[in-house]
């Protein structure tokens, strides 16, 4: 029997409070769950720092590369035997959806944003790279490990794979929205997975929907329109990450004009060089970057002192609705006050802004380009693209949702003395 086909002699089972049980019998799919590559998943959190918003929200990248895997098991079971489905794929897809989120940092994208880093080209390196990951898949076969890095990156030829694990209507979706709307104690992001698993059908390039499971796809779609504004893009996170942020740049700033830490920031250097190893890269965890944060409360340096309390100990920025755009000249204003009052702007004042595309039909030469989510007829088997077929999908296609806010500390103007005319002007600006 090959490595490809081996079997454990006893199915593992993994209990799972969003799909109750997730089913592991491949032993490459057992042991790249050892690997310490992918075990290093558990000290990376899903939802980064949306844990200071909701308090549940403390699961990590390893529940969830877990829960995209038994979906993507799941819909193979379904396909097995149907006409465009090549079972030969089936331990490919189980290996990327497993290992399609390997290579994120610690607190994800706000980490990724400060230091110009990509966690799919990281993953990519882990997966192809001297690693333990990679001697696991070279077992399958010597180009194995390239095979998986191709359909994470979307380059297989294979686009049935591809969209298992990429599209608009794919496992990693539809595990994240169930597994963070069941620890932030939402109910937007619940719909009815039972049935677009039942209704999901193999097409050459894709996977398409029998409009029969037109409703449930819409529910589905819907729901990642809620989790985006009321959980993803909620604005008490976007503070907590305003402050990470800052603290890795300070950190940074500090490092390349040669301050003198009284703790070394051994585990960052690199980053902020740079030119991180995949070494490094795979060495610094959230765990480690916390343990910094804590100790970095101590430092001489005032500011770098004072965003790392706020964010151990959530003392967050405050925020107003603010366009950058619209409102320019107030914020030039109220950055020259700032440092009128003492107060750096470069870390103290801070416009974010999220934006969310919920779906979106394909737009040949666009930036980001979309495969929509095709309903198949039972008519000739006919295809028709899903925003002509639903009014309410129609009604969300295409339209960019964005959001600004201006994030400031409230604690330290409150400090500023009353008969401070800068203080004044601040506050008129600010609260009217």
């Amino acid at each position: 029997m090959s490595y490809k086909t081996e079997q454990l002699h006893e199915e593992k089972v993994f209990k799972d409070p969003v799909h109750r049980y997730i089913h592991v019998k491949d032993r490459v799919i057992w042991d790249l769950i050892g690997a310490k590559e992918f075990q290093r998943l558990r000290r990376i959190k899903q939802l980064g720092t949306t844990h200071l918003t909701f308090h549940g929200a403390e699961h990590s990248r390893f529940n969830h590369s877990l829960g995209v895997y038994e979906i993507v098991r799941r819909i193979i079971q379904n396909f097995e035997g149907r006409p465009n489905w090549n079972p030969a794929e089936r331990i490919l897809c189980l290996c990327a959806a497993l290992l399609h989120d390997l290579g994120h940092g610690p607190f994800s994208h706000s980490f990724e944003k400060v230091f110009r880093l990509d966690h799919e080209d990281f993953t990519r390196k882990i997966i192809l790279g001297k690693t333990e990951v990679n001697a696991i898949l070279k077992r399958v076969e010597p180009d194995f490990p390239q095979q998986v890095a191709d359909v994470i990156n979307k380059t297989y030829e294979d686009k049935l794979v591809v969209s298992l694990i990429s599209s608009q209507i794919d496992a990693d979706r539809m595990d994240y929205l169930q597994r963070d709307a069941y620890f932030t104690g939402v109910s937007y992001g619940h719909f009815d997975m039972e049935r677009i698993l039942r209704v999901m059908r193999p097409m050459e390039d894709q996977v398409v929907i029998k409009e029969t499971g037109m409703h449930a796809v819409e529910d589905y779609i819907m729901s990642r329109y809620q989790m985006y504004w009321q959980v993803y893009f909620h604005p008490v996170t976007r503070s907590a990450e305003v402050i990470l942020s800052k603290i890795l740049h300070r950190a940074k700033h500090l490092y390349e004009e040669g301050y003198q830490f009284a703790l070394e920031p051994t585990h960052f250097l690199s980053f902020f060089s740079g030119e991180v190893e995949l070494e490094e890269y795979i060495e610094l965890d959230e765990s480690i970057a916390l343990y910094y944060f804590h100790m970095w409360q101590r430092e001489n340096d005032n500011i770098l002192k004072d965003l790392c309390d706020r964010f151990m100990n959530r003392r967050l920025f405050k925020y107003i609705e603010f366009n950058p755009n619209l409102q320019m000249n107030e914020w030039m204003e109220l950055f020259s006050l700032f440092k009128e009052v003492e107060i750096d702007p470069d870390y103290y004042l801070v416009v974010d802004s999220s934006s969310d595309l919920p779906y979106d039909f394909y737009r040949p030469g666009e930036e980001e380009e979309r495969l929509p989510i095709h309903l198949l007829l039972p008519k000739n088997n006919e295809l028709k693209e899903l925003s002509r077929q639903s009014d309410i999908v129609e009604s969300i296609s295409g339209k960019k949702r964005t959001d600004h806010k201006l994030y400031f500390p409230l604690d330290l103007l409150d400090k500023i003395s009353d008969d401070h005319q800068g203080k004044t002007r601040i506050f008129e600006i600010l609260f009217g």
